[in-house]
């Protein structure tokens, strides 16, 4: 049987609708209609606010005290995930950085391990395969181009069906190999990159179809020299970025979204840290990251990743002036759609334990409707 909760909006995954309800049957979402359509004794509850689907994030590196080069296993992607939860991100691409052969190893054994996992949607490899001029945190000690294990890590994961995305720098990785990953169902994003324009076209027209986390660790955009970023905001590929007011001033990411030729093609990421849900510290490279006002930086006052979650997200953005209806869809719909799982991103089909409820306020009320 059928039962119906309303809320003062409906996010369905594309369009933000008002006065609506979803029906629920067997603890799935199967429909949405207009509240004016259904006898009133048929709403079982109403939200002030909002229901939409969880969000996605496609760049995680930890959460509750845990980072996933530290701890590589299928336990510590689910501490990652279970963290992430609490805040409203449902789904998850745990993130291995650059680091030892051995790390990467150990991360791509764990994410098949972790199939099944609730919140793991697949593993994002970012590095080892990138630019020492543009490493960010990332250390050089363990910067290496791309060789053959790597491409058959990923093969590995394709091969588990697992979702994999990897952000690579063109300048340390091949038009071939970029082409090799994109046909095994990869995901090539590039970013860490100090690449000219026509060298980063050059990876787009191999396959690449991503940049990570705009204007950050990659060559600026300038007169007469694009860079990886004004050859990323000039074109189609889609553009991942932090919106937390730290790694890029609001302004240059209404600048970016205006400018671009397909300006809904962005994607919010937290680049997470294990602070999140979390202790305010934690060990990278054998280096103590501590949470100072709300940022995170190493022993030298650089920052180094983010304390962020998606919901946090969504209400900068907003706070930033995007509108509500483009804040959310780049808060899970547009990832998915990315990765080629755009059904996913839908609130129908959506298991009801991840669809939240917000505030008119965007404040989160619930992680599971019912």
């Amino acid at each position: 049987m059928t039962h119906w909760i309303s809320a003062d909006q409906v996010f369905d995954g594309r369009n933000l609708r008002d006065n609506c309800a979803v029906g629920i049957k067997d603890g799935v979402v199967t429909q949405i209609e207009a509240t004016d359509d259904l006898p009133t004794d048929h709403i079982h509850r109403h939200y002030q606010g909002i229901i939409t689907p969880g969000f996605f994030d496609i760049q995680v590196n930890g959460g509750g005290g845990v980072m996933l080069n530290s701890d590589p296993s299928a336990a510590g992607i689910a501490k990652i995930a279970a963290a992430h939860r609490t805040f409203g991100t449902t789904a998850l691409f745990p993130t291995v950085i650059t680091d030892r052969p051995e790390v990467l190893d150990a991360a791509v054994t764990a994410a098949t391990d972790a199939i099944g996992i609730d919140g793991f949607a697949g593993l994002h490899i970012e590095g080892p395969h990138i630019d020492t001029a543009r490493r960010g945190t990332h250390a050089e000690r363990y910067i290496r181009p791309c060789d053959a294990h790597s491409i058959n890590l990923v093969r590995t994961l394709r091969d588990h069906d697992i979702p994999t995305l990897i952000t690579v720098a063109p300048e340390a990785i091949s038009v071939s190999q970029i082409s090799t990953l994109r046909e095994m169902g990869a995901v090539v994003s590039i970013g860490h990159s100090d690449a000219d324009a026509a060298t980063t076209g050059q990876a787009l027209d191999a396959g690449a179809t991503c940049f990570t986390h705009l204007f950050n660790a990659m060559s600026p955009m300038l007169s007469r020299a694009p860079g990886v970023t004004g050859t990323a905001i000039a074109s189609d590929a889609w553009c991942s970025f932090i919106a937390d007011g730290h790694h890029v001033d609001p302004t240059m990411l209404r600048i970016a979204m205006n400018a671009r030729p397909t300006r809904h093609r962005m994607i919010a990421v937290s680049d997470a840290m294990a602070t999140v849900g979390g202790p305010n510290h934690f060990n990278l490279y054998g280096h103590d990251i501590f949470l100072k006002d709300g940022r995170l930086v190493n022993a030298e006052g650089a920052l180094a990743g983010a304390h962020l979650t998606l919901h946090e997200a969504l209400q900068n953005m907003v706070g930033f002036g995007v509108p509500l209806e483009t804040a959310l869809q780049m808060c899970g719909p547009n990832a998915y759609d990315l990765m080629g799982l755009d059904t996913r991103g839908m609130l129908i089909n959506q298991p009801v334990r991840d669809v939240l409820a917000l505030n008119s306020d965007l404040s989160l009320i619930a992680v599971g409707v019912a």
